[in-house]
């Protein structure tokens, strides 16, 4: 039985109930699964029959959160990593040969853009980037060995939106693969899928789970390409633990409702935000002054968790901002329960000169929050006296 609405399919997804009859989907806490005899084993590892044979492979605990995500994005099929960038390596390496090229935006996250530019090239895979506020020179970076399109929307940390109709315009003309990170928005705040995505990725460690317990990550989307997917992962082991993924199924139970108080705490941080008088500017999606605002309402259903503002006085500035947070968390995570403050220049991308660091619109003031669930008065109490300090 199939439902129409994400929360329900979220909640009443369940694969496997054992003699028990556990009202929640059980723990399958094993490396592997026995054969009833040698033509069942001989017909499960020529994939005659489809079952579990390793949890390399597949356990009933990812499959269940496999499943769950298909129906929250609207996919065909997909495979669970250890990790979000397990999950983009994996993509990446599944479906490029030596010799293909990647056009990409150019604000993707920092481990992404570091195996774009330092790992995939050793295997003569190239990457072509273009700014979100230059989506026109697009096609005239397209080769005849480009390959795939890649894009994350909302971006991290910037928060820039890309036009998720328009990737998927130009990679059907030019027969490109569309991959997009929808890690900040969530299934239920935007479906790629529908705007022409191929294959969708997430970083479930983030808002998927939600609470900084456990690490994951998850490709989902064509059925044909995610079996390319499948196909390498199998034999490269960068495969989801039962337990990480129970645990990650478990939360997309509450995925609607959290998400929900994440994005009402947030717009009122941001107007907050925009109204201090130590503060720059500020990006959020679902704030009129948002450079992609027009955008960002036509494919998301609300503005999600991450505010982007500029401190006034650059790098120090930044530095002494959070010195002088009191609640909130500095933590590398984002999308958790509790609120949590970076200052991109002074650290995730204090390697990066300031030159390269303005290509990717993070400026020396840059601070990204992620709004947590406290309530919103404590969040911006915390914040504003960090500013004014």
């Amino acid at each position: 039985m199939s439902h129409k609405h994400i929360e329900t399919e979220a909640i009443r997804t369940q694969l496997e109930r054992s003699q028990y009859l556990e009202h929640t989907s059980p723990l399958y806490l094993t490396s592997s699964f026995v054969f009833e005899d040698a033509e069942d084993m001989r017909a499960s590892f020529t994939e005659e029959k489809e079952r579990n044979i390793y949890s390399r492979f597949t356990n009933p605990n990812t499959s269940e959160f496999v499943a769950k995500m298909c129906k929250m994005e609207g996919a065909e099929d997909g495979y669970a990593f250890a990790t979000g960038m397990a999950a983009v390596f994996s993509t990446l390496a599944a479906l490029l040969n030596s010799g293909d090229h990647i056009v990409s935006a150019q604000s993707v996250f920092g481990s992404t853009h570091t195996l774009f530019t330092k790992f995939l090239p050793k295997w003569n895979i190239t990457t072509s980037y273009f700014k979100v506020d230059e989506v026109d020179k697009i096609e005239s970076l397209i080769t005849p060995n480009t390959k795939i399109l890649y894009a994350e929307s909302p971006t991290n940390p910037a928060v820039d939106i890309l036009d998720l109709e328009l990737l998927g315009n130009i990679a059907k003309k030019h027969n490109l693969i569309l991959v997009i990170d929808n890690c900040f928005a969530t299934p239920y705040l935007q479906q790629p899928i529908k705007f022409g995505a191929d294959l969708v990725i997430h970083s479930a460690t983030k808002l998927i789970d939600g609470q900084g317990r456990v690490l994951g990550g998850v490709t989902v989307g064509r059925a044909d390409l995610v079996r390319e997917i499948y196909l390498f992962s199998r034999n490269t082991g960068p495969a989801l633990s039962p337990f990480n993924a129970w645990t990650l199924s478990k939360s997309l139970e509450t995925l609607t409702v959290r998400v929900d108080r994440h994005c009402e705490n947030a717009l009122k941080v941001a107007e907050f935000l925009e109204g201090h008088g130590k503060v720059n500017w500020v990006k959020y999606p679902f704030l009129k002054s948002h450079p992609q605002y027009k955008v960002a309402i036509k494919q998301m259903s609300q503005g999600g968790s991450i505010v982007a503002f500029e401190v006034k006085g650059g790098v120090e500035a930044g530095r002494k901002f959070l010195d002088a947070i009191k609640m909130c968390s500095l933590s590398a995570n984002l999308g958790d329960t509790r609120s949590i403050v970076t200052h991109p220049a002074s650290t995730t991308h204090s390697k990066l000169s300031e030159a390269d660091r303005l290509e990717v619109s993070i400026t020396d003031g840059l601070v990204r929050v992620s709004v947590g669930l406290e309530n919103v008065h404590d969040i911006i109490n915390d914040l504003n006296q960090a500013l004014e300090a």
